[in-house]
C-alpha cells in the first residue's frame, strides 16, 4: 500500500510559544538599594567668643555646630582654666550636666562633656575634652557647687575621676560594687548576680 500522506505540522501560535529569553523576562529585575543620604554634618562654629578663646588657647579649642548646638573640643591640658574662664568672662554661670561617653576603638577612649548655659545669654553650649582609660580631668565644684553630684555619677558609672573633688564616691551603686556598668565592655548581668548573691543571699532575678 502506499504511504498516507503525512499531514502537515501545525503552525505554533505565536500567542502560546513562549519567545526567546522569555524565563530570563519573566524573572525579576533586581535593583540596588538606593544611597544612602548623607546625614547632617558638623559646621565650623565662629563667634565673638570662640575667636577670644582660640586666641588665649590656639590649637587647643577647636568650636563646631551641629544640627544648632554649639560645642567645643578642647585639650584636656587646657579644659580646667577655659571653663572657669566661661563662667568668669563669658557669664556661662549654670552648668547643666557633666556627662561621659565611653569609646572602646580609641587611644583616648572617654569623652567627658560639660553642658553649660548662661541665663545672661540665653544661650547652651557644650564642652568636650577626650582622655584614655586611667587619666582624670580636674573637678568643676569650685567653679559650679552643683557639679559635685554631676562629677560624682560619671565617676559611679565610667570610673573617670575628678581631681579635687570635695568627697569623690559613688552616688547610685553600693560602696561595694565592682566596676563601672556604662563601660562599653562591662557586664552589668554577671556583676548583678554576684553581687545580690554575696549581700542579700539570695539569686538575682536578672
Amino acid at each position: 500500500m502506499p504511504d498516507e500522506p503525512k499531514s502537515p505540522s501545525p503552525t505554533p501560535d505565536p500567542k502560546q510559544t513562549p519567545a526567546a529569553g522569555s524565563a530570563a523576562a519573566s524573572t525579576p529585575e533586581k535593583h540596588s538599594a538606593p544611597a544612602k543620604p548623607a546625614g547632617p554634618a558638623a559646621l565650623p562654629w565662629d563667634s565673638p567668643m570662640v575667636s577670644r578663646l582660640k586666641q588665649r588657647y590656639g590649637s587647643g579649642v577647636e568650636a563646631s555646630s551641629y544640627l544648632g548646638q554649639n560645642y567645643m573640643v578642647v585639650d584636656s591640658s587646657v579644659v580646667a582654666e577655659l571653663l572657669r574662664v566661661l563662667r568668669d568672662e563669658e557669664r556661662f554661670d549654670y552648668c547643666v550636666d557633666v556627662t561621659a561617653a565611653h569609646y572602646l576603638e580609641r587611644e583616648k577612649q572617654f569623652d567627658v562633656v560639660w553642658i553649660l548655659y548662661s541665663f545672661a545669654l540665653n544661650e547652651r553650649i557644650r564642652v568636650k575634652t577626650m582622655i584614655a582609660d586611667g587619666e582624670s580631668v580636674d573637678s568643676v565644684v569650685s567653679i559650679w557647687p552643683a557639679a559635685n553630684w554631676l562629677e560624682r555619677e560619671v565617676y559611679d558609672m565610667f570610673g573617670i575621676r575628678f581631681e579635687g573633688h570635695p568627697d569623690l564616691k559613688r552616688i547610685l551603686l553600693p560602696d561595694g560594687w565592682k566596676g563601672y556598668p556604662l563601660r562599653k565592655d562591662y557586664g552589668i548581668i554577671q556583676q548583678d548576680q554576684e553581687w545580690v548573691q554575696i549581700n542579700l543571699g539570695i539569686e538575682s532575678g536578672q
